[in-house]
Formats: C-alpha cells, structure tokens, sequence
C-alpha cells in the first residue's frame, strides 16, 4: 500500500482513481470530489474541507479524522466503510451505500444524513441538530445512541438498538421489524404507522405516542407522566410498569399497566374495537 503524509490537496479530483493508498495528515482543501471512484483507502488523522470528498470509493477506513462544515454530502455510493473517533460537522452525509460501521462518532449537522444504506453498524454515536437522519435504510444495529435531530429514523426497516436516547418527534415513523432496548425516546407521535415494533425496557414520552401501529409490543415498559393518547388505532401487547396518562381506542391486543390515568373508547374506535385494558392488581 503507498503512502502520502502531511500532504494538501485541493481543486477538482485531485487523487481519482486512486487505489491502495494510505493518507496520514493529509488535507482535503475547498475543491470538489477529493478521493473519488477509490478502493482500499486508508484515511488517519487527515482534514476534510472540500465538497464530495469520498464519492464511489470501494473498502476505506476512516480514523481520527475532521470534516469541517464545507465537506457537505462528503461520502456517497461508497460501500464496506469503517469510521471510528471522527467528527463530522458537514451535512447530508452518507448516502446510498452497503456495510458502513460507525464508532465514536460526533455528527454536529446530522441534516439528511444515512439515507438508502443497507448495512449500518452504529457504536457510540452522537446525532446533533438537522432534520431526517437514518431514512429509508435497513439491516440496521445501534449500541449507544445520542440523538436530538428531528424524524429520526423514518421509512427503515430491520433495526435493532440498544442504549439511545433520542429527543426528537416523530421518530420511527412506518418503520418495520424493530426492536429497542434499554432506551429513552422523547418526542411526538412516535412510532405512528409502524409494523412490528417491540420496545423493551424502555422509557417513552411526548404526546399520543405509538398510534396505528401493527402488532406492537411493550415489555417492562414506563411512560413520561404527561405522555396521552397512546395506543390509538394499534394492535398491541403492552406491559407498562408505573402510571400512563391516557389511553385511547386501541384497536385490539392487551394492555396492563400498574396505574391508567384516562381511558377514552367512543364511537371513533375501530373494528373489532375489543382490546383488553387492565390495572395489574
């Protein structure tokens, strides 16, 4: 593998094509398309600026890096990447792409970034401000999770976290085969439309959480006391530890709590409208 050390690039693709190379304190200046149609690219300690930094770039490992706020939409199409004690303070990153593993990371304007990556491995990473983070991606592992962006995870399917905790709204919207645990997820409507979600051990809050959703599942869960409206036109097998607000027109399944607060069943419930509500005695 060739080397290049505390070197600068800038202006237009100025390693393309660049195969089996190691880059050590190397800069990325204000260009456009720095590393680009790559493979096997090492990247340490080095400091990204330009546009479109790692486009088509096929196996790279990424340690101790910077992308300042100028290295928008840096990585897409690039698949079989490792990223690990970086801090990324550009948006739109990370698009379209196969097996991309994330550890130790802080992403400053999480706007619009893992969008269609199929195969993505978060360990200890931190999502600040933007909107629609992790959208439409799947195959999906979290273990440590900070996350205050709006819509977070939306439209993905086959997730499973561990220790997040999310502030957000509408989070989990039409997600499919998920399962959390051990997590905290505060925000409007989460999880409103979504297939096989199952939350364990986890604390919710924010308004009418968990509506229309299809064959959900709650085990050792506990709600924010002024979490209501929950459970609106779901399926739902909920164990609830502790008080919830309110309940309203479940669809059908069980729901046990130590303490309901409000339960609201009217004319607007839907068939077959036969949930089973209870205080665990």
């Amino acid at each position: 593998m060739d080397k290049i050390t505390n070197k600068v690039f800038g202006g237009e693709r100025p390693l393309f094509e660049s195969h089996n190379l190691e880059l050590d304190h190397v800069r990325i200046t204000f260009g456009e398309s720095g590393i680009k149609e790559c493979s096997n690219i090492v990247c340490r300690n080095c400091y990204f600026e330009g546009k479109y930094p790692l486009w088509h770039v096929k196996g790279s490992e990424i340690t101790n890096c910077y992308f300042a706020p100028g290295s928008r939409s840096a990585i897409w199409y690039s698949d079989d990447m490792k990223m690990t004690d970086c801090v990324i303070n550009g948006p739109k990153f990370f698009r379209e792409m196969k097996n991309l593993e994330l550890n130790n990371v802080t992403i400053n304007d999480a706007d619009e970034t893992f969008w269609g990556i199929d195969g993505l491995t978060l360990n200890n990473v931190v999502l600040h401000e933007g909107t629609y983070p992790i959208m439409h991606s799947r195959n999906i592992k979290v273990n440590g999770l900070e996350c205050d962006s709006k819509y977070v995870f939306q439209y993905c399917k086959n997730i499973e976290i561990h220790n997040a905790k999310i502030d957000t709204k509408d989070s989990f919207w039409e997600v499919e085969d998920v399962t959390i645990y051990d997590s905290e997820i505060n925000g409007e409507y989460l999880g409103w439309h979504s297939k096989n979600l199952r939350l364990v051990n986890c604390h919710i809050g924010g308004e009418q959480p968990l509506c229309y959703a299809q064959n959900l599942v709650l085990e050792n869960c506990t709600f924010d006391k002024e979490c209501d409206r929950a459970f609106e036109y779901s399926t739902v097998q909920a164990d609830i530890r502790g008080y919830i607000k309110s309940i309203k027109n479940p669809t059908s399944g069980t729901i046990v709590a130590d303490e309901i607060g409000e339960i609201i069943l009217d004319g607007n419930a839907k068939a077959p409208a036969d949930c089973k509500i209870q205080t665990r005695k």
